[in-house]
């Protein structure tokens, strides 16, 4: 076997066209899904956090009888840093996914993928990039203190 074939998928399994191995890859590719939604959610949470501590630490500020914080500029930077781990979490999931489904609509597994030759796209894909969208935003917006 060649180098080449050693390595092509087709050569470390075979694809059976069966309804078993057509809801065997359905259910990877809702798998995949659940994944992205996975790191989503993990990536809101690193923004909307990140932006609630230089919210909260900015009004805390301006409060009366406060004594002046030793390090003052520290929740902004523990802000920007979540907000910015939040929008690189976002980046690879989208990444991984386009990866991933790519792989799944490959030639390898035509005969067993979905409805269309093509490929499909769920809203999870355009929910994401709207997502990375907001925290770019929220970063930048915090960066040049427009908040």
């Amino acid at each position: 076997m060649s180098g080449q074939q050693a390595n092509s998928p087709s050569s470390r399994f075979e694809v059976r066209v069966t309804a078993d191995s057509h809801f065997a890859w359905v259910r990877t590719r809702l798998a995949i899904e659940r994944t992205v939604l996975a790191y989503m959610r993990t990536a809101v949470s690193l923004i909307g956090f990140g932006f609630a501590i230089v919210q909260f630490f900015h009004n805390f500020r301006t409060m009366t009888g406060q004594n002046a914080p030793r390090y003052p500029g520290a929740p902004w930077y523990l802000g920007l840093a979540l907000i910015a781990c939040g929008v690189v979490a976002g980046l690879v999931s989208v990444i991984q996914y386009r990866l991933a489904i790519r792989y799944l609509w490959g030639s390898d597994f035509e005969p067993i993928a979905g409805m269309t030759p093509k490929g499909m796209y769920t809203p999870v894909y355009l929910i994401s990039v709207i997502l990375i969208i907001i925290g770019a935003f929220a970063f930048f917006a915090v960066l040049l203190n427009f908040v």
